[in-house]
């Protein structure tokens, strides 16, 4: 069987989409597409092993054939167990396993939403250590979102058949585990840009990502955290920056944060479907109660990358003071402003970054780079603290969240003292607002952008009206404010006009405009026109 390409399976899983176009908005049946994929996934991959396993022990009689089938199941990724529904009197009403395949020959059930959650249910049973809370947050029998019994009904009927669709057998013998990823990520961009402004809160467009997670440049061995990871494609880029094994497995841990509880489930099972099963994405306010700890302390790591919600308004300043963490010490125990949580999540991603090692991208708004106050002595600290490594100026209109231009800071531990690179004390400043590939609603960083982006950033070097490296004087010079245009100077100056030429121009013009308009003259006279 010819094997699915990932053009194919993500114009397929989109066309699914159909059924709540115009009765949900994207923001809300993002959630029911994309646990339904997951579900079509792990029911498919269980499904192809076990036709593997029947294939493999068919020669022994049927009760050793069911024994071996059955040890090897309790083996797999994910199980899938079976489930018993009982009437009020506790007989037995039907027995099946918590797959799609289930669920699809039920399709025409009235009640077909309940059962889908049942199933959903069990397998998040069935799978605790990996799945606890995934679905806690999703309702296929929710009238508000899904409508009245009987139209809810249909919806979900003729979802179940889109996803039954050849198109959408996503058995491993058909469809490798990176085209199911790919397609989740595809859904979410695509959401994304439906959603409009509400998709900030989950997705970081393709290129961005890259961009961020190839300056963070992560290594073999190291750790990746994104403490504000939504669905967690960043840090799905970032880990694609690590070579794969002779294994097919990556050498690297990835961990992540996330407030919204609908969020996060997209980010567990992102992560599932990716392969990234050890992955360890808990749900919790980074801001006020970060969970990734360790002996009552933040647990640090090699990268730390992300694009936090710009300017987060009511963030918690107000217990800010008494951080159990002590993570507001600099520049006199400075708070950032309660409207503006930009410097408070720049402050969290140094403190979990490794002392003397570790690496952080983040995603700013441009008044990080300028604003006053309590958020210019947190940024003048940086700085003289030497932490600062680049400051890049992106296109405006790059997400669909907002239309303004945004930079990417690089903070990098090895310039403190003790750290490899100590000695370094130059930032790199890199004007890339002017290029972008323009399109009708958001634009994009091509790759040679991009490419474009990362060699200067490598190189550290002077490019004219693109790139300058600040001297820690340069910087305090003015009064470390990081406006790029304080550094890059990108006027060009107009060609120089030659005057005598312009009027030889103009002298040809008139000359030629009298000669016409003799003609005319001439011509109105033969016509007998006054």
């Amino acid at each position: 069987m010819d094997r699915i390409k990932q053009s194919e399976i993500n114009n397929a899983v989109w066309a699914a989409c159909d059924t709540f176009r115009g009765v949900i908005d994207a923001a809300s049946y993002k959630d029911y597409i994309l646990v339904m994929l997951f579900l079509k996934y792990v029911s498919d991959v269980w499904k192809d092993h076990r036709r593997s396993f029947e294939r493999e022990f068919e020669h022994l009689d049927e009760e050793k054939r069911a024994e071996r089938i059955e040890r090897r199941m309790r083996n797999e990724r994910f199980k899938l167990p079976t489930i018993t529904l009982k009437d009020d009197d506790g007989n037995i009403t039907d027995t099946f396993t918590a797959t799609f395949d289930s669920l699809h020959e039920r399709r025409d059930r009235p009640e077909i939403g309940e059962l889908i959650n049942i199933v959903l249910e069990a397998i998040e049973d069935a799978n605790r250590a990996k799945l606890e809370g995934v679905f806690r947050n999703i309702d296929f029998n929710s009238e508000s979102n899904l409508g009245r019994p009987k139209d809810r009904a249909r919806r979900l009927k003729n979802l179940l058949e889109d996803f039954a669709k050849q198109s959408l057998d996503m058995r491993p013998s058909r469809v490798s585990e990176d085209v199911i990823g790919e397609a989740y990520i595809y859904l979410i961009s695509r959401f994304a840009s439906d959603a409009g402004k509400k998709a900030g809160e989950f997705y970081t467009p393709a290129s961005v990502s890259t961009l961020l997670a190839k300056l963070a440049a992560p290594k073999p061995g190291e750790t990746i955290c994104d403490p504000a990871c939504g669905s967690a494609s960043l840090l799905i880029r970032a880990a694609e920056q690590i070579p794969v094994d002779e294994n097919g497995r990556r050498d690297v841990a990835l961990f992540g944060q996330e407030v919204n509880g609908q969020t996060w489930a997209l980010a567990r099972m992102n992560m599932f479907l990716h392969g990234a099963d050890a992955a360890d994405i808990r749900w919790c306010d980074t801001l006020n109660d970060p969970t990734l700890v360790k002996d009552d302390k933040l647990m640090t790591f090699d990268v730390v990358t992300a694009n936090p919600p710009f300017s987060l308004d009511k963030w918690g300043q107000e217990s800010a003071d008494t951080d159990r963490f002590q993570r507001y010490w600099r520049a006199n125990k400075a708070i950032p402003p309660k409207s503006k949580a930009d410097y408070a999540f720049i402050t969290h991603m140094i403190e979990i970054a490794r002392r003397r090692a570790g690496r952080v991208a983040v995603i700013v708004p441009h008044g990080v780079l300028f604003r006053g106050a309590k958020e210019g002595a947190i940024r003048q600290a940086l700085i003289e603290e030497n932490l600062l490594d680049a400051v890049i100026g992106l296109p405006a209109n790059l997400f669909t969240t907002t239309g303004i231009p945004v930079a990417i800071l690089v903070f990098d531990r090895r310039r403190e003292q003790g750290g490899p690179l100590e000695d370094r004390k130059d930032v790199l400043f890199i004007d890339a607002s002017r290029e972008f590939e323009p399109g009708k609603t958001v634009n994009t960083l091509t790759d040679a952008h991009v490419q474009r982006i990362l060699d200067t950033f490598a190189g550290r070097e002077e490019v004219e009206r693109y790139a300058h490296l600040a001297t820690p004087e340069e910087i305090a010079e003015n009064d470390f404010n990081l406006n790029i245009p304080r550094y890059v100077d990108t006027f060009e100056p107009e060609d120089e006009i030659d005057v005598a030429e312009v009027q030889k121009e103009i002298d040809n013009i008139e000359k030629e405009l009298a000669e016409v308009r003799a003609k005319m003259a001439a011509h109105l006279k033969e016509l007998g026109v006054a």
